[in-house]
């Protein structure tokens, strides 16, 4: 059955939700709003005074008491100004500080499948920007809300006592102003919805190009890029040009609208019949009270394109917020692994119309035992490597850890048994003591970064730094080399001290020295544990235990180095390609 969209209303209901744990402290931006609303009703009434009687009859303690009046009524509307925006500020980052933490934890949860499938730049977005609008209407358009309505009872309270009849003409706006909010309101939402997508793009699109900026220079891409994101930029801003244009043509609308009204107002109320009823002061009063009236009503018609901006900011937050996360429903602990691994009978899919990428996949590895995987590129290799971490889950079969099928265990314990190390180095923007500490949660010593780092052959290349292993190395490891960021991965790896170990292309980026050297640590490293090393390098596969060969999404062959160059198959032809391209025979 087809999921029912969920209603505004509802999005703006749960949006609120986030501020209902801090009612204590609305309760006192309320209780200023009260203070702050009844200031405009007193400056009103105190327009009386000044024109009918003891004022214009130059009463003494009246001309006292008008000028002290005005001022504590500044003074007392200051004090109560202060306190509402900075308690509605305070709620407002509150809910902010919630949302993205909310929002952070749910990313560091969603499954790989879901990164697959949206762009970073618009997840970036939805923390950043997103956020923003949704605080917006969460605290100052409840602000407005509340202080402007409250405004709006004080004064037309007050005008009902001056001229009940003449305040009932003044309210004919109020259906009209309903209708044209209304009217109004959808094309908020619409287009807001548009700017939220749009944003996304635009970071996005930034995002790539930051990270992506050797690429670009190197390629002579920059005219082409730049006229991409002129794309991008041009229908961000005509977006928010539509926008101000449905907000600009509904605020002079109202205007016009209370405009007449006014003016019908002061119209009948300088009839004789009226005068003879209504004194001047009364009646100046009664003027300045419709006019202090035209702002809340502007501010209130106004407060619909916040909230609207913050109801398609809140789908936005909400779609990510309510997306499936990992499934993680083992129930058996583990804090050991012995290390014996098996593939039974498995299939997968990344996109089940577009096929398996792999077919019936049977092979185990004993504790201890190192296994090479080898193939062409898109073979399906470091798939099977995502499988054993349950980055993903296979479509048909299952895969065994100590005889149990990993889905058993619960995700932290499957994930806590095995160091990978990928071809593509991910590396924090820290130092390097911090990014190898990484491999183990808690408290880690400096002896034993330090020898984590020599065994990986990494401390030659620091010892050079000029702060050593605090060096920060830059966003993702920038400021070191391809080889410099593979060695502190390798290191990482190695202070995990993991029972399995997963080798993705993890000597890709060396020369052939560093290659040596690291090659040899990783041997030592592989004698006591389970190994399952994706290399492109035949060369580094050759003292494995055994040797899968896959061939579109199959295992074509199996044995060891000798043996399948001895039966001449794929393997043997992917080597002697190989060799011929070290050589560089043709």
């Amino acid at each position: 059955m087809k999921q029912q969209p969920v209603t505004a209303a509802a999005l703006y209901k749960r949006l609120l939700g986030y501020a209902v744990p801090y009612w204590r402290v609305f309760s006192v931006a309320v209780v200023a709003m009260v203070f702050f609303a009844a200031t405009d009703t007193g400056f009103a009434a105190l327009m009386k005074p000044m024109l009918d009687g003891s004022f214009t009859e130059r009463d003494p303690h009246m001309i006292r008491f008008v000028p002290l009046a005005v001022i504590a009524l500044f003074v007392f509307r200051g004090l109560a100004g202060f306190v509402l925006r900075y308690v509605m500020s305070w709620i407002g980052r509150s809910v902010i500080k919630v949302l993205r933490r909310d929002l952070f934890h749910q990313l560091l949860r969603l499954p790989a499948r879901y990164y697959d499938l949206n762009p970073s730049g618009r997840l970036l977005s939805r923390l950043t920007f997103d956020v923003e609008q949704v605080a917006e209407a969460t605290t100052n358009a409840v602000t407005i809300l509340i202080r402007d309505s409250l405004t709006m009872v004080f004064l037309l309270a007050y005008m009902f006592w001056i001229s009940g009849w003449l305040t009932v003409l003044f309210l004919v706006i109020g259906p009209v102003l309903v209708i044209l909010i209304r009217v109004v309101s959808r094309s908020f939402r619409r287009i807001s919805h548009r700017i939220q997508d749009s944003m996304g793009e635009l970071t996005q699109f930034s995002d790539e190009i930051i990270h992506g900026q050797r690429l670009v220079k190197s390629f002579t891409g920059e005219q082409w890029q730049e006229k991409q994101f002129e794309q991008v930029n041009e229908r961000n801003r005509k977006l928010h040009l539509k926008m101000a244009a449905v907000l600009g043509a509904s605020t002079p609308i109202v205007q016009l609208i209370a405009a007449c009204i006014l003016a019908l107002v002061i119209y009948l109320a300088t009839l004789e019949s009226v005068t003879s009823e209504i004194s001047v002061g009364s009646f100046v009063s009664f003027i300045t009270a419709m006019l202090l009236l035209m702002q809340p009503i502007k501010r209130l018609t106004n407060i619909n394109a916040s909230i609207q901006r913050g109801v398609a900011a809140a789908r936005s937050i909400f779609g990510v917020l309510d997306e499936a996360v990992e499934q993680d429903k083992g129930r058996l602990e583990l804090s050991q692994a012995k290390g014996a691994i098996e593939f039974r009978n498995l299939s997968f899919a990344y996109e089940p119309a577009k096929g398996d990428v792999l077919r019936d996949i049977s092979f185990s590895i004993q504790p201890g035992q190192t296994l090479a995987l080898v193939g062409r590129s898109g073979s399906g290799k470091t798939t099977l490597a995502n499988l054993l971490v349950r980055f993903y889950d296979p479509g048909q079969g299952a895969i065994y850890l100590d005889g149990e099928d990993i889905r058993s265990y619960r995700l932290s314990d499957l994930r806590t048994q095995i160091a990978m190390v990928g071809q593509d180095v991910i590396l924090f923007n820290d130092t390097i003591a911090h990014n190898i500490a990484y491999g183990r949660p808690g408290e880690v010593s400096a002896k034993e970064i330090r020898h984590s780092a020599e065994a990986a052959h990494a401390m030659e290349f620091i010892r050079d730094l000029p702060d050593g292993l605090e060096s920060c190395i830059g966003d993702r490891g920038v400021l070191l080399s391809g080889g410099q960021r593979q060695r502190v991965a390798i290191a990482r790896a190695i202070l995990k001290n993991a029972p399995v170990l997963i080798l993705d292309e993890a000597t890709s980026a060396l020369d052939s020295e560093s290659e040596r050297m690291v090659q040899d640590a990783l041997e030592k490293l592989m004698q006591t544990r389970t190994s399952l090393i994706i290399a492109h390098r035949l060369s580094t596969v050759e003292r494995a235990d055994r040797i899968l060969v896959l061939e579109r999404g199959r295992i074509v062959e199996s044995g060891v180095h000798t043996t399948l160059l001895a039966k001449g198959g794929v393997y043997a032809d992917l080597y002697r390609l190989q060799f011929r391209e070290d050589s560089g025979r043709p």
